[in-house]
């Protein structure tokens, strides 16, 4: 089989014109059009990423430099939580994101101590205290090391979405996407089921031999016109809306999103160079938009203020099959889930990616499609896994919101495991690896995430600091954890 001599991308947002990029610069011999809507308008607040938006950029030949000044962008090292637990000394927490320093220093000294205050040893098992750019964010630098530094540290971005997709759409133009302006009326299938073509409002028809579905959460190709299978995450996953409104940025940029617990939800703050990015991701069955926007006013300090809110609905779930017949769904048309991890984009450039190496690897053929699905919907659940796990060991009581999810039973098989051999407080990640569980976070994601909780058996009154690791050890790994931090600059620095 050769080749599809033209592909079509319906609807254009960071989604859309991430896929025209990644296909145009791989596949140059292809004909790649994106269709795009005026009528039609963007969420706009995905404002934050995981490393996986590095990858991208380099896959796409994009330096840092080009496009983080366009888009109002920052680094970002990782995200704090709190309030998520109300157990003293584990209010809040910080996820970091992966650095070499600590596989080779950190992460055995942290799962050491772990093990040891799952024991009932009283040792500091917080993971605040073991990870590079944690230090990074508290002495607000950013993740860029001098060029003598040896380990490897990576880093997310928070940006404005809607430049975002202008930058990427003009970098796709320019190396030769068709864009193509118009709405859509009607999908129409050939003789076998498959997309033939889409007809405009001005009654032109735009055919190709695949079409990519980036039309968000209508996703008129593939779950309407293909009438593909979306499952719901509700019974895992509550929250179904959201509130969003700007405020003005402090003097020292942080290089950290932060997630804020709230009494039926949780609130971001995102760093961008103009202005914070905020919002309130809250359930409607347990709080309503009018009162979830003044809980966001008064979390915010702004009451008495005349900046507008917006309102958004969220659609939490995926499809069964994100790549059926000669249609791939990408971003909101193949699923959504909800930004606490800064996911999204993640999930999108997987679906690309992972789409590209099997349609080559099957011929330009659907002899992968199965494999396919049955990996991106694993790297969905994975995902929702992880983010299920912050609702179902959260430590509040001051609300029915949180009470529920703390009791909430839908959980899947994988996560019952994790919490399993945490509980069981044996070697954690040993057992992750033994049993398959390891997907889109690692063990020590896992570990950051419950211990920072405090997800521990109660220590006994006579319990004793553990005598394996003494205190000079610790120590000496701050003063190492510090030493490495002054290869690096201040984040403020990095973005002039």
């Amino acid at each position: 089989m050769k080749k599809p001599e033209k592909i079509l991308i319906v609807g254009g947002g960071t989604a859309g014109w991430m896929a025209a990029n990644l296909l145009v610069s791989r596949w140059k011999d292809i004909d790649v059009c994106l269709l795009e809507s005026t009528e039609i308008g963007i969420i706009g607040v995905g404002e934050g990423s995981t490393p996986h938006l590095k990858f991208f950029f380099d896959a796409i030949d994009v330096a840092d430099s080009e496009w983080m000044p366009r888009c109002n962008a920052t680094y970002k090292n990782g995200i704090s939580f709190a309030n998520w637990s109300s157990i003293p000394g584990f209010e809040s927490y910080f996820h970091p994101f992966p650095a070499q320093t600590d596989d080779v220093f950190t992460v055995p000294f942290f799962f050491s101590n772990i093990k040891a205050r799952m024991q009932g040893n009283n040792v500091n098992a917080h993971p605040d205290h073991y990870f590079l750019e944690t230090y990074l964010t508290r002495a607000n630098l950013g993740p860029i090391p001098a060029e003598s530094f040896p380990f490897g540290v990576a880093y997310g971005y928070h940006f404005d979405s809607g430049l975002l997709g202008q930058f990427l759409a003009e970098k796709a133009m320019s190396r030769g996407v068709k864009r193509i302006l118009g709405t859509i009326t009607e999908v129409v299938l050939d003789a076998n089921g498959s997309l033939a073509a889409v007809r405009l409002d001005d009654d032109s028809l735009l055919d190709a031999s695949f079409f990519i579905d980036c039309s968000g959460f209508k996703s008129l190709l593939l779950q309407g016109a293909l009438k593909a299978t979306f499952k719901s995450f509700k019974e895992n996953l509550f929250n179904n809306a959201a509130v969003v409104m700007p405020t003005a940025i402090s003097e020292i940029i942080p290089p950290e999103t932060r997630s804020t617990a709230l009494s039926n939800g949780w609130a971001w703050k995102i760093p961008l160079t103009n202005r914070y990015g905020n919002g309130y991701v809250y359930s409607t069955d347990y709080i309503t938009p009018e009162q979830a926007e003044i809980e966001l006013r008064q979390h915010l300090n702004l009451v008495d203020s005349d900046v507008a809110a917006r309102h958004l609905q969220m659609k939490v779930g995926r499809v069964e099959k994100h790549w059926e017949k000669n249609c791939l769904a990408v971003g909101l048309s193949q699923g959504f889930i909800e930004p606490l991890e800064a996911t999204a984009l993640a999930l999108s450039f997987n679906t690309i990616s992972l789409f590209m190496a099997h349609y080559e690897k099957g011929l330009y053929t659907n002899q992968f499609e199965d494999a396919f699905n049955k990996e991106v919907n694993a790297k969905f659940d994975s995902v929702r896994d992880y983010i299920v796990c912050h609702y179902k060991v959260n430590q509040r009581k001051d609300t029915d919101y949180w009470k529920d999810n703390a009791a909430n039973t839908y959980l899947s098989e994988t996560l019952n495991q994790i919490l399993y051999f945490w509980q069981r407080g044996g070697d954690f990640a040993k057992n992750m690896y033994m049993n398959n569980l390891v997907g889109s976070y690692q063990p020590k994601s896992w570990a950051c995430l419950l211990a920072g909780y405090g997800v521990f058996p109660p220590l006994t009154s006579d319990a004793k600091a553990a005598q394996f690791k003494p205190v000079q050890d610790m120590e000496q790994l701050a003063d190492f954890i510090r030493r490495c931090g002054l290869n690096f600059k201040q984040h403020n620095e990095l973005l002039h």
